[in-house]
């Protein structure tokens, strides 16, 4: 922000319409004089600046439906971010995580972003986040999935770009998953269980730049049955 008159004058108008976007605004420090927003601001975008820390106020947006945070240097988001019960959409790509905090409490979670950070391990919360339509966690270090991926109620899921090196079985049991991205892991093909392709919701998985010949799996006889299930989906939507 190019100067504290400017910031204020973006806060009170803030004040009316709810929405404070702060984006490639140089920012290398949070600034606190938003915080007389935490009542009434339910969009909050501080993308694109050079943040290294989110201080525990953040938590007091209670009204906050969407945050972004991407494009900065966040190393870890503090745990009063669990206090955004209202939060639909949270946006954290291109940061420096390795951990998230527990986020059980963001209940009506729609869209999360995470991707090109540092995880390595997928958090398993996310799993048990009963509105989460959409997850993107791709560009990370995640080398497996939790067996408790099967009780999420994903409809889009993106792993492309991670040192993933087999997919659990359990992910043909979960019951929205219609879009999965796995592309540029490490996998072989018996590391794709059948059952993702017979008896799984997936009607469109991207598994390019693997370590097998994608024309290995097309010629399996599962896939066949995956096909017949992208076609329907392809004709309904046209």
């Amino acid at each position: 922000m190019g100067n504290t008159a400017s910031l204020k004058n973006h806060v009170e108008t803030s004040r009316k319409t709810g929405v404070l976007n702060l984006s490639d605004s140089h920012l290398k420090q949070y600034p606190d004089s938003i915080d007389v927003l935490h009542s009434s601001l339910r969009n909050l975008e501080l993308s694109k600046n050079k943040l290294k820390v989110l201080p525990k106020s953040i938590g007091q947006f209670k009204e906050l439906k969407i945050l972004n945070v991407s494009n900065n240097s966040l190393e870890n988001l503090p745990e009063e971010i669990n206090c955004l019960s209202k939060i639909e959409t949270l946006q954290v790509n291109c940061n420096l995580l390795k951990s998230l905090p527990p986020m059980n409490n963001l209940i009506f979670l729609k869209r999360a972003s995470f991707g090109d950070d540092q995880l390595s391990i997928f958090p398993e919360f996310l799993c048990e986040l009963k509105h989460l339509e959409a997850l993107d966690i791709s560009k990370n270090n995640i080398t497996q999935l939790p067996e408790l991926i099967k009780q999420s109620k994903l409809v889009e899921l993106n792993l492309n770009q991670n040192q993933i090196r087999k997919l659990p079985s359990a992910l043909a049991q979960c019951p929205r998953l219609k879009t999965l991205r796995v592309e540029e892991n490490c996998l072989e093909l018996d590391d794709i269980p059948k059952e993702l392709l017979t008896s799984s919701k997936v009607s469109l998985l991207c598994v390019e730049g693997n370590l097998f010949d994608m024309k290995s799996l097309l010629a399996l006889e599962e896939y066949s049955i995956y096909m017949t299930r992208y076609t329907e989906v392809k004709k309904k939507m046209f």
